[in-house]
């Protein structure tokens, strides 16, 4: 049979396949958990803020302790928020046994505060990165990024939401109560042993390992307690590997931000799909009295090789949202541009360099994560266009640090409604070409990359990264210093291997 016969075979049958990732049904009785703002002081004109890395144990089942990490707490970690022309510095204290690193996602920074790889942090260490957060009000996040070991940090549960406003936001006709009707929802997928402990096996398949229990903010099983008319929900897929697609089955909701900030005006669609790392912010209508459940639908992953083992098939309930008797009036969102339009849009009549980049295995452009090789030059203040293609037929996906790129076209089509806005991580369906327009603004630095990965978080863990450090004009790369003890490269790829929670996975740098 040719080889295209055989694929079309292969994906008919995989349409007909059951889920080999089935997940749990819940019964929805839990209040869901609001990760705290995170309490700042403000000295010599910087904003600052504490975060300590550490261990302890969670109760996310009745009866059952796992032990857990989180930062300020013993899983995820309060709200960082800041506003537009503000100086931010985070003291990052690490109190684990191992060596971490925090990554500020989807942030504008210099590329040494930017917590990847060559920023980690030794047990008893703390860092403090500081910057001038410039850039449109928008949902970020942050997570540790330590070179082969950021699927175990991430999914034992060092995570938070860092959200920043601006002139746009806090005119903006949008909900705007955090925790009431401005509702941060972390989505992550885990599994338990008997004992409640959490399980990361080597045998995960692809893309990555897919837990049975799907949770919101650490809470299993959580409700929301509705009291205006209208919810803004922020929407963070904080999983290492599951990619969702969320929505209502009884409603459609307005798409009004994706992950580097506001969409142009509302977006009504039936759900949004984000891959690990993805956010999207949604506004949905309740009317007195009434149920709904934020559901995830069955993904569309586009032409993967068996879609019903990748958690292309699965189909549940993954928040309740329950409104009250009487509910406060809420406007229709809508907001205007920021003064700062004009400069932070992007324009491919501007674009003087083009790069293309292909992902296959746990490679980009064939080759393997190496902490000593810089893989792109980039002059900074360039507009550029980036071709981006998954040449593998598994799910990948795409994160560009330092910058939020405009999706020019799929295939040479424009982008869906979904994918108009700001962007910094993308699913990528195998196959397709995604050109993305771009622009490394403010920041130099020959001798300290930023990265550009699979935000699969095994693939980027054994290879899939590559580091591109920005230079001033006629500048060339300098020389990176890797911290001692990390991996030069990434840790040999077999599928499914990588280091994993509850047993010594000799991470290098880590221990």
């Amino acid at each position: 049979m040719a080889v295209a016969g055989l694929l079309a075979a292969l994906l008919a049958g995989c349409t007909l396949a059951p889920s080999v990732h089935p997940v749990q049904e819940q019964d929805f009785a839990t209040p869901l958990a609001i990760p705290p703002l995170a309490p700042s002081r403000v000295v010599d004109g910087t904003r600052v803020f504490s975060l300590t890395a550490q261990e302890g144990t969670t109760s996310f089942e009745p009866g059952l302790e796992t032990p857990t990490w989180g930062f300020d707490g013993s899983y995820l970690g309060p709200t960082l928020r800041a506003a537009r022309g503000e100086r931010v510095a985070v003291e990052v204290t690490n109190a684990l046994d191992e060596t971490t690193s925090v990554h500020w996602h989807g942030m504008h920074l210099p590329a040494a505060m930017d917590g990847g790889p060559h920023q980690e942090i030794a047990p008893g260490d703390t860092w403090r990165p500081t910057w001038e957060v410039d850039q449109p009000a928008a949902t970020l996040w942050y997570h540790p990024h330590p070179h082969g070991a950021t699927e175990e940090h991430v999914y034992r549960g060092l995570a938070g939401l860092f959200l920043l406003d601006d002139d746009a936001s806090a005119a903006a006709s949008l909900p705007s109560a955090y925790g009431v009707d401005d509702v941060p929802v972390v989505v992550q997928d885990k599994s338990f042993d008997d004992a409640g402990g959490l399980e990361l096996p080597d045998d995960g398949g692809e893309p990555g390992f897919l837990g049975d229990v799907v949770m919101t903010n650490g809470t299993v099983g959580a409700y929301h307690e509705v009291t205006t008319e209208r919810v803004r929900l922020r929407l963070l897929n904080g999983s290492t590997a599951r990619t969702y697609a969320l929505g209502f089955r009884d409603r459609e909701m307005d798409l009004v931000a994706t992950d580097g900030g506001l969409l142009d005006g509302p977006v009504r669609t039936d759900r949004v799909r984000l891959a690990p790392g993805e956010r999207a912010e949604v506004v949905v209508e309740m009317a007195p009295g009434e149920t709904t459940r934020l559901h995830s639908f069955a993904a569309d992953l586009g032409r993967v090789s068996a879609s019903f083992a990748m958690g292309g098939k699965e189909a549940f309930d993954v928040l309740e949202l329950r409104a009250a008797d009487d509910l406060a009036a809420s406007p229709a969102p809508s907001w205007g541009p920021s003064v700062h339009a004009a400069d932070d849009a992007l324009d491919a009549d501007d674009v003087t360099v083009e790069r293309t980049f292909e992902l296959a295995d746990r490679e980009i452009n064939g080759r393997r994560m190496d902490m000593d090789r810089i893989d792109e030059v980039v002059t900074v203040g360039e507009t550029e266009v980036w071709s981006v293609r998954n040449a593998h037929p598994v799910p990948h996906s795409f994160h560009v640090h330092d910058v939020q790129f405009r999706v020019l076209d799929v295939d040479g089509e424009p982008p869906p409604p979904q994918l108009a806005g700001p962007k910094d991580t993308i699913y990528l369906e195998p196959g397709r070409t995604y050109r993305l327009v771009l622009r490394f603004d403010d920041y130099t630095d020959p001798d300290v990359p930023y990265m550009f990965h699979c935000h699969m978080l095994r693939h980027e863990d054994e290879g899939m990264m590559g580091q591109l450090v920005v230079v001033e004009p006629g500048g060339t790369a300098g020389e990176i210093t890797t911290p001692e003890g990390s991996h030069d490269e990434a840790p040999g790829f077999e599928p499914g291997s990588g280091p994993r929670v509850g047993r010594d996975a000799g991470h290098g740098a880590h221990g």
